[in-house]
């Protein structure tokens, strides 16, 4: 949209405030798919829920490509905001409950991966269709779109059902044979589907091919314990996650990712191509740091990545911040001023993408119990003393131990030492019983 819309004001002679709202409304139309996912993907399922939203990106690229006005592109706007909801929502929780803990978060932030090269892609047809008609460029920008949604409805009815998802429903046979081939090893299946037994209510010795859950592990009070009357532990859940989400957008990459050809002419760049190719180097610096990040976050955890990730992040803007207000009040063109804008720009999407960006969706879609899940899934400063204080690291950890040190709040420190300490007795115990059995063997 941020290299269509360039052309859709020429086209149908928009006015700068609806161009404001159409480029800023899909936000709020995506609360609205992602408040219908989670009922959606506890009723369907996870991989149909994916098909779904496909199924809505699908129609919102067709009407945004086919409109004729400016009310019939909003409207193609609003199924394409519904569509980014569901997918926002579905797509890292269903790839944490597949993923095995050891390389949860690699897995997970490829969805932040992927929205990184979508975005890329988006530039590069941006740049590609600016060579057609004006009323007719803009269109193939905007519906090119429905391609990828094709394949991503159709690749997802390839893949696995979330085994968590199935126990849920009390088909352990199946979920068995997911974990099974979704784990390193047998022995790391059994564990997890034990944990996922117990965090259903489902007695451990239970291993019948279906089952019935309990009815407190339904659905049924799922929104009484998440808001109304939540434990400790879930209330301190709940402040991370909604508090990370709303950071991540408070801190502006919207504004930046959205408004970049709006930045660079501010900067001097006023020729359309030359903005257009200045945004497809926002979109690859993007899509490369976000695929450093990928490789970091289970090697050096997600607190690191965030917390440097922020403080990039305020440096970056305050120099570019520094750098207009320069260019704005010049007399004439200053070149260092305008590659200081340039290099602030690629160096705060640059720092969103090794922390802010993959690990909203990670730590969001991992922290919250079995039940809760899929309902559950500018102020920079605030921010970087909030992720401090508040967000325990989760690396390594298994989903059903989330609930564990969690509730604590800012003495989560102190519960997850004991936690360690706890665990490091119990792997103790269990090497000291399989050295006694083998030298009993041996005997």
């Amino acid at each position: 949209m941020s290299g269509a819309i360039i052309y859709i004001q020429k086209d149908l002679q928009i006015t700068d405030v609806q161009k404001e709202v159409i480029m800023g409304i899909l936000n709020v139309y995506s609360l609205l798919g992602s408040a219908a996912a989670g009922r959606t993907s506890d009723w369907i399922g996870r991989r149909y829920t994916i098909v779904f939203a496909g199924a809505i990106f699908f129609a919102g690229a067709l009407l945004m490509g086919f409109a004729t006005n400016y009310a019939f592109l909003m409207v193609g706007r609003f199924v394409a905001g519904i569509g980014v909801g569901y997918a926002l929502m579905i797509a890292p929780v269903y790839t944490a409950e597949v993923a095995p803990a050891s390389s949860r978060g690699f897995l997970t932030s490829f969805a932040e991966v992927f929205i990184n090269f979508g975005i890329l892609l988006g530039y590069v047809s941006n740049f590609a269709f600016s060579k057609l008609p004006t009323s007719l460029g803009w269109r193939f920008m905007l519906g090119i779109g429905a391609v990828p949604s094709i394949f991503l409805a159709l690749g997802v009815l390839a893949m696995p059902e979330s085994p968590r998802w199935l126990v849920m429903q009390g088909r352990l046979g199946e979920a068995k044979r997911v974990l099974d081939r979704t784990s390193d090893s047998l022995e790391e299946s059994k564990l997890r589907l034990s944990d996922i037994k117990e965090a259903a209510g489902i007695p451990e010795n239970c291993d019948d091919y279906i089952v019935s859950v309990p009815k407190q592990h339904q659905a049924r009070g799922v929104w009484r314990d998440l808001l109304f009357r939540p434990t400790p532990a879930v209330r301190h859940i709940l402040m991370c996650a909604v508090g990370i989400h709303f950071f991540q957008q408070a801190s502006g990459i919207d504004s930046v990712v959205l408004y970049s050809p709006e930045i660079f002419q501010k900067a001097g760049i006023t020729n359309d191509t030359d903005k257009l190719l200045a945004t497809m180097a926002v979109g690859f610096t993007k899509t490369m740091f976000i695929l450093v990040a990928t490789f970091l976050l289970d090697k050096i955890g997600r607190r690191p990545l965030l917390l440097s990730s922020v403080a990039g992040m305020i440096l970056s803007l305050v120099g570019l911040g520094i750098g207009l207000t320069i260019i704005e009040h010049a007399d004439q063109k200053l070149i260092w001023a305008v590659a200081l804008c340039m290099t602030t720009v690629l160096s705060y999407v640059a720092f969103f993408s090794i922390g802010m960006g993959p690990v909203t969706w990670v730590y969001s879609s991992e922290i919250f119990p079995l039940r809760l899940r899929a309902q559950g899934c500018r102020v920079a400063i605030i921010a970087w003393v909030f992720f401090y204080t508040l967000y325990p690291e989760t690396q390594g950890k298994t989903l059903e131990e989330m609930e564990t040190f969690f509730g604590t709040f800012f003495k989560w420190r102190s519960t997850m030492r004991a936690l360690e300490e706890k665990k490091a007795e119990s792997n103790g115990q269990l090497q000291l019983t399989t050295t006694t059995t083998t030298n009993q063997s041996q005997n």
